[in-house]
């Protein structure tokens, strides 16, 4: 089952982008601190919602991020990098290693 149909999206409106060049991808990221757990909410206008357990202070929500991400693509934290929007909820996502096919799977799209 794929991950809109277990959270009961419409298909029509999920649409984004994976950008991938050079053996890395790049995405957007909206997230949602504070949450019970972390984990990947869906897709929302054009970005992968994510929800964040750790609050957004100091760098917290953002290193819980790179984190859960690696973790799901089975990188390094390393190859993880939030290359914009570090202190804002819409942030550019860039994971080396990682191809798109791979990506689209994780987020069932």
């Amino acid at each position: 089952m794929k991950l809109q149909e277990t959270l009961g999206f419409d298909p029509k409106t999920l649409s984004f982008e994976i950008k991938e060049t050079e053996g890395r991808i790049e995405f957007s990221i909206r997230v949602v601190p504070r949450a019970s757990k972390t984990e990947i909410a869906g897709i929302l206008d054009g970005s992968v919602k994510i929800r964040v357990a750790s609050p957004p202070v100091d760098g917290a929500a953002n290193a819980e991020i790179v984190k859960f991400l690696a973790k799901t693509f089975g990188v390094a934290k390393s190859n993880v990098e939030i290359v914009s929007g570090q202190a804002s909820k819409a942030k550019r996502i860039r994971i080396t290693g990682v191809k798109a096919e791979q990506a689209r799977k994780v987020f069932g799209h």
